[in-house]
């Protein structure tokens, strides 16, 4: 039973007008009481604390703000929607919380948001709402947050593979008079490196699986990436230690660098999976309406086409983010590792400041438990109705509580609950085949960097190219935003879901071919043949032919890891959301894990087979993917408690004991 904080801090709905003397009332028209509930427990308490004094702030009272969206608060609550009120809490009670419930003293105003017509969703032109200014905000943190861990991670393979620099200064940067030597600090081996870099994106994947259900179910998505932040900030002043020059010089490298690497994995775990879905949280208005452009054309705002734009404006913040690793690689073969470290680490300082700026203006949602529980008892009703098959054409109907009501059979969850469920699922199936496509981004561990230090680079970094990928997308996600989607819309060309993900996979597969195609020719070229890694000469080859490899990788994500966020935000249950992301990060995990098993493939003479053997697999898992899950694409985007309640069992029936 939750239990309120004492009336000097709670409102109640009867005293709003007394409301606009607080200090928060210009946040939201209505305030609500603060509960803590018993379950709460002393740390979480805690960590609010720290939090609130981590952005700079002293707050006794939170009130969640309306994202500048338009959906008002209402000031005064209708006597029908009083009886429904009052209907509703003598009525039985399912465990499903739809978002409309949670949120409702807002009313939409069909008046300023008028629903469409049937004909309406056929034949108007679809366009995006505007994004709130906390969903920008929110964007800027996920850059500062990422231009931290691929800056770092950028210069891990050399510093992991390669030993100081003969002539350098011993600072791992190289002698300037042999530009086409790399930078280089514990000569820990081609294997080694790939394997720790692998282990290094497997955990930062893994973890999101915790810290998205610390985060449903204990301190909220917001404190979840406070957390994150507190620990990376600590995982980086660690790292700029442990490369200082003269530890490097007395190899004594190894062990900050492993507890600073351990470090900052955990903290973009407990960060990544609760920052897409706090972005999307920021747009409220989350149903389609029509209204009339300024040239007079009347147009249907479309929740997908809005959280698809906002979904690509985030991926091109997180690599501009990612793009700062240049400059990174730049600064680790001309000056030194402690300095790489450092300047990523600068930015990542930024994050609380970020964060502060837009404390007030950012929709934070508490922690209502997960629907974990009830997710995994529907789950397995359904196999047990079906004995097991999971491929039975009735599975999830087996279990929806409208059949169950004509066998007399009551259960707690909804209609809406199932098809959850059904729809949960069908996108984790999806995210299963995101691994192997990985695998063909960039090449499995550290193949794209070791073969860019057998080629000539002129002076340029040789992990210069596998960091050209963010920007591509810097520039291919706002002219696919603002000139390509939108031209298909006008010419009412459907480009669904999984067609953008069919494509994504078809551009990685050529990525990988190109990748073992350069990597012959470098072979067919070096002076010491198929042992090339090894050499102390290089391919004649330019560094620069890794670009088509690099660019189509960096392509195929637009298609496939945006639309991937957009499946694991609508198709999840209202308090599953961050969990269901942490699902989706985890298949780069699997990837790190089959990429694990594929080291001993990644040395001389075979790494060819390192490019070629995943572009096969990907080439004949893309066409399995497109005829088992075309017909997602005509799915609907998002589900609410209303499209279910003409299939609601009547509540006076009394039938067996709870299911």
């Amino acid at each position: 039973m939750a239990q309120p904080i004492p009336s000097k801090l709670a409102i109640t709905p009867g005293d709003e007008g007394d409301a606009t003397t607080s200090a928060f009332t210009h946040l939201s028209t209505l305030a609500e009481p603060i509960f803590i509930t018993n379950q709460s427990s002393i740390l979480s308490i805690m960590a609010d604390k720290l939090a609130e004094n981590v952005v700079g702030l002293t707050v006794q009272k939170v009130v969640e703000p309306d994202a500048d969206q338009g959906v008002q608060a209402a000031k005064t609550q209708p006597a029908k929607d009083t009886e429904k009120t009052q209907a509703s809490v003598d009525a039985p009670q399912l465990e499903s919380q739809a978002e409309s419930l949670e949120e409702g003293s807002n009313v939409v105003d069909h008046e300023e948001y008028p629903p469409p017509t049937e004909e309406e969703r056929k034949t108007l032109r679809k366009v995006f709402d505007t994004i709130p200014l906390a969903a920008w905000s929110l964007c800027f943190v996920e850059l500062a947050e990422r231009a931290s861990y691929y800056g770092v991670k950028s210069v891990f393979n050399n510093y992991l593979q390669f030993p100081l620099p003969e002539g350098g200064p011993g600072t791992g940067a190289i002698d300037p008079s042999k530009p086409n030597s790399h930078a280089g600090a514990l000569n820990m081996g081609i294997q080694a490196a790939s394997g720790l870099v692998l282990l290094f994106t497997f955990l930062a994947y893994l973890i999101p699986i915790f810290g998205a259900w610390i985060a449903d179910t204990r301190i909220g998505r917001y404190q979840a990436i406070i957390w994150g932040v507190l620990i990376g900030g600590v995982a980086h002043v660690i790292m700029i230690g442990g490369a200082a020059p003269a530890l490097l010089q007395a190899g004594q490298g190894i062990a900050p660098f492993l507890v600073s690497f351990l470090m900052l994995a955990i903290g973009a775990g407990i960060f990544k999976p609760n920052v897409a879905p706090t972005v999307i949280d920021q747009y409220k208005h989350q149903k389609e309406y029509t209204k009339v452009l300024k040239s007079g054309e009347k147009v249907l705002v479309d929740p997908e086409t809005t959280v698809s734009h906002i979904m690509l404006i985030f991926y091109a913040f997180v690599n501009v983010g990612a793009f700062f690793s240049i400059a990174v690689v730049y600064i680790e073969k001309y000056h030194s590792f402690w300095l790489a470290f450092l300047v990523p680490g600068i930015v990542y300082f930024l994050l609380p400041l970020l964060l502060a700026a837009m404390y007030k203006r950012t929709v934070r949602k508490k922690p209502q438990g997960s629907d974990l529980t009830r997710f995994t008892k529907i789950t397995m009703s359904a196999l047990k109705a079906s004995k097991g098959n999971i491929f039975a054409k009735n599975l999830w109907t087996n279990v929806r509580p409208s059949v169950l009501a004509e066998q007399d059979v009551r259960v707690s969850y909804s209609e809406k609950d199932v098809d959850d469920a059904r729809r949960t699922w069908e996108a984790v199936q999806i995210f299963l085949y995101i691994p192997v496509w990985i695998l063909n981004d960039g090449g499995v561990g550290a193949v794209q960097s070791n073969q860019g230090a057998a080629m000539t680079t002129n002076g340029a970094p040789n992990d210069l190219l596998n960091n050209f990928n963010p920007l591509v997308i810097i520039i291919f996600s706002p002219f696919m935003a603002q000139i390509v989607y939108p031209y298909l819309e006008k010419k009412k060309i459907k480009f669904g879901r999984i067609n953008r993900m069919t494509l994504g996979f078809i551009l990685a597969t050529i990525s990988g071919v190109i990748g073992a195609i350069v990597q012959y020719r470098i072979y067919e070229t070096s002076p010491c043949g198929y042992y090339a890694s090894t050499c102390d000469d290089v391919s004649p080859i330019s560094i620069w032919w890794q670009i088509p490899n690099v660019a189509l990788g960096a392509m195929s994500e637009i298609f496939v890891n945006v639309t991937a966020y957009e499946l694991a935000y609508a198709r999840a249950p209202e308090h599953m959301r961050a969990t269901v992301v942490a699902l989706f990060l985890f298949m780069t995990a699997l990837s790190s894990a089959l990429g694990e098993i594929l080291i001993p493939a990644i040395v001389d003479p075979t790494l060819v087979w390192a490019w070629a053997a995943p572009a096969i697999a990907l080439f004949v898992q893309t066409i399995i993917f497109w005829v088992r899950h075309r017909n997602v694409n005509d799915d609907a985007f998002m589900t609410f408690e209303e499209d279910f309640q003409q299939l609601t069992p009547d509540d006076k029936s009394v039938g067996k004991s709870e299911k």
